[in-house]
């Protein structure tokens, strides 16, 4: 419930942004004369986020490795309340100029900074909280309250974007912004409640050795998982594409009315809060990477479905064509790359090592949509750049999944094995089992694995 809550607050805050970015920023927040360029101004200010998440990941990252994963969310939750209530009360450009503009990438950065400690510090706590053999199907609710504030910023839109214009252009755009504060409040009290993980005060109590920095234990002895962490967090542009360019696309180029797209992209994430625990359920039968294989495979050839749907002016083939792609697809990913991700990492650098993978590949998917405008051409299939764009990063994201281990029915203690074994904790867990079964003693807690 804590994830859940957490991750609700930070995906509504940062999402409603998107929605915002899409409709109503580029005539409020920069000059007046170019559409175009306001528009793809509008898009880079909503990617600048994802270029603070990789320092808010690796600053957070430190300190929930060091002091703890729950009093850094504390901290990620105000921080990210802050920022949105912020922009919720900025002067528009026509009343400061160009300072308007700064003090709005101001707060985006903000935003991006709190996001990028948050997914990783959810996924951690939630993954050390759960029960052998059913990490992924609890981990799947961090990415579950992801859906939630995306349902919730989209809903909380419909009938803002339904205003007449000049209501929309004053206030209406105001109201999703002030409104985080309710489930800011709700958050951080359920948050208070949580107990550190098990797995963590067990690493600090037993170790006695001066911890070192964490980023760079990461760095040496899993470089190579934070690179696969990174090519796999590229695979993320589908949801920027789907929910920020092609909210623009589809009401620019194809016709299509504000409160209907974002209705279809509400219903589309939200029976995904279904689909994603029932993907983490089985990846923890079948495995984590068969899974995100498939879901990957289907989103690259489902994107060109969705946008030719677009371009038939069809409401009901959007919808479905958003369902395949969202809520089928996209789900199968997104319910499992918490606990995967988290998974390829030992305790004592979990949350640093899966932060700075994720949230540096997160940054191309943050600047999707302004890409997605760059490559946007005249025609019925203007798109097709756009659609081939994120096929290239869906296969580099197979790649790296491709090479990756399995984790789903490794036990938490002998997770992270290139780090266990470079510090000698795998002999260490090793001996340990070896004595218990010749002792005949049950093995009621794992040990502690510690950096030497």
């Amino acid at each position: 419930m804590a994830s859940f809550l957490g991750s609700t607050l930070e995906y509504y805050d940062f999402f409603i942004y998107g929605t915002a970015a899409a409709l109503v920023f580029p005539r409020l927040f920069f000059p007046e004369g170019n559409q175009t360029i306001a528009t793809i101004g509008a898009f880079a200010s909503f990617g600048v986020a994802y270029i603070a998440r990789p320092l808010g990941g690796l600053v957070m990252g430190h300190f929930g490795d060091r002091i703890g994963r729950k009093n850094v969310l504390l901290f990620t939750l105000l921080l990210m309340g802050m920022a949105s209530l912020g922009i919720g009360l900025l002067p528009t450009y026509s009343q400061i100029g160009i300072w308007a503009t700064v003090l709005l990438v101001l707060g985006r950065l903000a935003q991006g900074f709190s996001a990028g400690a948050e997914a990783a510090g959810a996924s951690s706590l939630t993954l050390e909280h759960s029960p052998e053999r059913r990490r992924g199907f609890f981990t799947s609710f961090v990415m579950t309250g992801y859906a939630s504030g995306m349902v919730l910023s989209t809903v909380v839109f419909i009938p803002i974007a339904a205003l007449p214009e000049e209501a929309l252009m004053t206030w209406g755009w105001r109201v999703p912004f002030l409104l985080s504060v309710v489930v800011l409040i709700l958050a951080f009290w359920v948050r208070t409640k949580l107990d550190e993980t098990p797995v963590f005060q067990d690493e600090v109590e037993e170790s006695s050795a001066p911890k070192k920095l964490p980023a760079g234990q990461v760095l040496r002895f899993q470089g190579g998982d934070v690179l696969r962490v990174l090519l796999m967090s590229i695979f993320s542009v589908m949801q920027t594409i789907f929910t920020v360019f092609g909210l623009s696309y589809a009401t620019s180029q194809g016709g299509f009315d504000r409160t209907s797209i974002l209705t279809i992209n509400a219903v589309a994430i939200g029976l995904s809060m279904i689909m994603m625990p029932l993907a983490g359920l089985l990846s923890d039968r079948i495995g984590r990477k068969p899974l995100i294989l498939t879901s990957m495979a289907g989103c690259g050839v489902s994107i060109f479905l969705y946008f030719l749907a677009l371009g038939t002016g069809n409401i009901w083939l959007v919808f479905g064509a958003s369902l395949l792609f969202m809520t089928v697809f996209y789900s199968g990913f997104n319910g499992i790359w918490p606990s995967y991700f988290a998974e390829l990492f030992a305790t004592p650098v979990r949350y640093t090592g899966m932060a700075m993978g994720n949230q540096l590949g997160l940054v191309v998917a943050g600047f999707g949509p302004m890409i997605g405008g760059l490559l946007l051409t005249d025609g019925t299939f203007g798109w097709v750049p756009v659609a081939v764009f994120g096929l290239v990063c869906v296969i580099l994201a197979a790649g790296a999944a491709l090479s990756s281990r399995e984790t789903a029915f490794i036990p938490i203690t002998r997770l992270g094995e290139p780090y266990l074994r470079a510090t000698a904790s795998w002999e260490t867990e090793e001996s340990v089992e070896t004595h218990q079964k010749s002792s005949g003693s049950p093995k009621t807690q794992s040990p502690v694995l510690s950096p030497l």
